[in-house]
C-alpha cells in the first residue's frame, strides 16, 4: 500500500489519517493500525507513545495539509468574491466527507484537549482567512459594507460542512452542491 521508501513512522502516521477518517478515533485500534500500514506488532510503540500520541500526529498532519489546500485557493488569484467561490467549489470527495469535519464530530477526539487542538485551529484558521477576505472585498467596494466578515467567515465553514452532511446521508452530492450555489448567490457581488 506505502511505498518501500516510506518510513515505518510515516507509514503509521499516514495508516492512522485513514482510519480515523474511516472509523474514528475509537474504531482506529493498533492491530488496526499496524495491518493497514504494513508494520510489525511493537512498531507503534517504538515510534510513539501510544495510540493517542500518535493520533496526534495524525489530526496534526491532516489539519497542517487541509490548512495548506485551503490556502492554495484562498491566497490564489483572483476577486475576494472569486477566491471565496474558488474555496467553495474546489474539487473535494464530498460523499467521503471532511477528515477535519469528521473529527470534530468524534466524541472521543473532542473530549480530549490535545486531539481536539489541531480541529479547532484548523477550523480557526479557515474562519479567520475567509474574514480577511471579506473585509477585503469591503474596502474593494465588492461587498456591502453591512457585511461581518466573521459572520460571513463562519457560514462559509458551516455550508462546506453542513453540505458534507447532508451529501453523506443522501448518497448525492447534489445537497452540497446546492447549498454551495446558494451562499455564493447570496454573497455574489452587485452590480455598480
Amino acid at each position: 500500500m506505502y511505498s518501500a521508501v516510506m518510513s515505518t513512522s510515516e507509514r503509521l502516521i499516514e495508516s492512522t489519517r485513514e482510519l480515523l477518517w474511516e472509523r474514528g478515533y475509537v474504531g482506529t485500534s493498533p492491530k488496526a493500525i499496524l495491518e493497514h500500514a504494513g508494520a510489525g506488532q511493537g512498531s507503534m510503540y517504538h515510534h510513539f507513545k501510544g495510540k493517542p500520541d500518535l493520533a496526534l500526529a495524525a489530526i496534526r498532519r491532516t489539519a497542517e495539509e487541509m490548512r495548506a489546500t485551503a490556502a492554495g485557493v484562498l491566497d490564489g488569484p483572483g476577486t475576494p468574491y472569486e477566491r471565496i467561490a474558488a474555496y467553495l467549489r474546489r474539487e473535494r470527495d464530498v460523499l467521503r466527507g471532511c477528515p477535519i469535519g469528521r473529527l470534530a464530530m468524534d466524541p472521543d477526539v473532542i473530549a480530549s484537549a490535545e486531539l481536539r487542538a489541531p480541529v479547532d485551529e484548523t477550523l480557526d484558521w479557515i474562519r479567520e482567512r475567509i474574514a480577511g477576505i471579506v473585509e477585503e472585498g469591503k474596502e474593494q467596494g465588492q461587498f456591502a459594507p453591512s457585511l461581518d466578515g466573521g459572520e460571513i467567515a463562519a457560514a462559509v465553514v458551516a455550508t462546506v460542512q453542513g453540505g458534507y452532511v447532508l451529501a453523506r446521508a443522501s448518497g448525492s452530492p447534489a445537497a452540497f452542491d446546492a447549498g454551495v450555489r446558494g451562499l455564493l448567490s447570496l454573497l455574489a457581488p452587485r452590480p455598480a
